[in-house]
């Protein structure tokens, strides 16, 4: 609201910074994937949330900036993790410009994963969860983990970490189940063929 941050003061402006931060942190921090379902504008704190969520779905009009140096301000928090989500080139051209993209433009340069078709947002979403929820519980809380760690840490750490995370899967009995499945129906399929 830039009219209750109009009315900040240095301490009120840090306070409401901190709890916007806290507010993304706890969307990126879930132990399940969060998807960002954005119809019409997300500027500014709208962007940093949808940013800090795993997976960003949008409508054919939506449209996406940091417009704050024109209001004054830096962006920051979860704005810092546009340079990841687009390259450090594109992210400047957000920030330092304050200029919005439209939903072609942002799903070309990576800040959203899909547009919504003739079928619509709830439909697109939909097909979003289910294929979320065909993987495997535990792989998706791991593989959500390992993104985050990837994103966080050195690629050398972040690669011998995802060794260990990967064995220690297998005591869930999940890939042998979902592999034993996966490959009696090849079977199947090939003995029909």
């Amino acid at each position: 609201d830039i009219g209750e941050m109009a009315r900040l003061d240095e301490a009120g402006a840090r306070a409401f910074i901190t709890a916007l931060h806290e507010a993304c942190a706890a969307l990126s921090t879930l132990p399940v994937p969060v998807i960002a379902a954005i119809e019409g504008v997300a500027l500014g704190a709208g962007l940093e949330i949808a940013a800090a969520c795993d997976l960003r779905l949008a409508d054919r009009r939506a449209r996406f900036g940091m417009p704050e140096v024109r209001l004054g301000i830096p962006s920051v928090i979860e704005a810092a993790l546009l340079p990841r989500l687009i390259g450090s080139g594109r992210a400047r051209a957000l920030v330092m410009l304050g200029e919005a993209v439209g939903a072609e433009e942002a799903r070309a340069i990576g800040l959203i994963d899909r547009i919504a078709g003739e079928e619509g947002m709830e439909e697109a979403l939909a097909a979003m969860i289910a294929a979320l929820r065909e993987a495997d519980p535990a792989a998706l809380r791991a593989q959500k983990a390992l993104c985050r760690m990837w994103e966080e840490r050195p690629l050398a750490e972040a690669v011998a970490a995802s060794i260990g995370i990967f064995a220690e899967i297998y005591r869930t009995g999940a890939p042998a189940a979902r592999m034993g499945a996966f490959l009696a129906a090849r079977h199947a399929r090939e003995g029909q063929g």
